[in-house]
């Protein structure tokens, strides 16, 4: 059992102070001097310390938190954009538009309207993994996801654009991406995906679509990747938020010592995959 020296203590509590001063005054926008004075450091340590604690850094923590912030009031019809820019601490609705195209890759009026106009795409299938809803729009695979109950996860695709139209018939998109399941090495017709994530998060998934088939990566590798070697955890984060199993290979990430780690659709079945994807290319 590791033990915290006293100094790793010290920042603890610190960042933990840091943390619940932005989330008591995220409305106010608060400067990195600001916070930085509030725990004693300067601002290029306190950067520095909470960067390294946390896996991203303390202006957009701040963001996240106004993004989540935004995102509850939106879901309130009777607030207008600017209302919720204003009510967010933003200076106006041109800045909340950035803030939800940079961290969530849509507009808040696209969010706000729940997916209106969007026909969704989606049905059951069965393969050597297991049974999975794929959905798809008309520009690729949007979810696709192993299950365990039919109701559940459809009620979970359905919570990311209630106000879309579901359709429960296979498509051109949907056809062509389940064939990664029995192609071996062989090449397939280009997978197209329509992905809904925030910047860092699509970083991850376009560095995950990098790792070659039988070929394992580390957490820490993919921090570097994206340019943020500090951010494994935030990595693990966005890898777990990962909504097309498989096409976006999540199960070839492995903790740096070596094991297999957890997986959101089950151990077993990451280790089945890493394991059938090593017997396919050494055949």
């Amino acid at each position: 059992m590791q033990v915290m020296n006293t100094q790793q203590a010290i920042n603890y509590n610190r960042i933990a102070e840091a943390i619940d001063f932005i989330k008591a005054n995220f409305k106010e926008q608060p400067s990195l001097e600001l916070i930085a004075q509030h725990v004693n450091l300067s601002p290029f340590h306190f950067q520095r310390l909470f960067t390294d604690w946390a896996g991203v850094s303390p202006k957009q923590f701040i963001a996240y938190l106004s993004l989540t912030y935004a995102k509850s009031i939106l879901k309130e019809k009777e607030h207008t954009l600017f209302d919720v820019a204003v009510d967010t601490g933003l200076s106006g609705s041109g800045r909340l538009h950035d803030l939800f195209v940079k961290l969530e890759g849509m507009s808040p009026g696209e969010y706000k309207n729940g997916g209106e106009g969007l026909r969704i795409n989606y049905h059951f299938s069965e393969n050597l993994f297991g049974r999975l809803l794929i959905a798809s729009t008309g520009k690729g695979i949007c979810y696709m996801a192993f299950i365990e109950d039919e109701e559940a996860a459809l009620r979970e695709l359905k919570d990311n654009f209630p106000n879309a139209t579901y359709v429960q018939e296979p498509d051109e998109h949907q056809q062509n991406a389940l064939k990664i399941f029995s192609r071996g090495v062989q090449p397939l017709k280009q997978i197209k995906v329509h992905l809904k994530g925030t910047d860092f998060q699509l970083k991850v998934w376009e560095s995950l679509l990098k790792i070659p088939m039988g070929v394992l990566s580390s957490y820490g590798s993919i921090a570097g990747a994206v340019g943020n070697p500090k951010a494994s955890r935030a990595v693990g984060s966005a890898i777990g938020d990962n909504p097309v199993a498989f096409i976006i290979p999540c199960h070839r990430v492995i903790q740096a010592a070596g094991t297999y780690g957890q997986y959101r659709w089950g151990s077993t079945r990451k280790s089945a995959m890493i394991g059938w994807e090593a017997a396919a290319v050494s055949r």
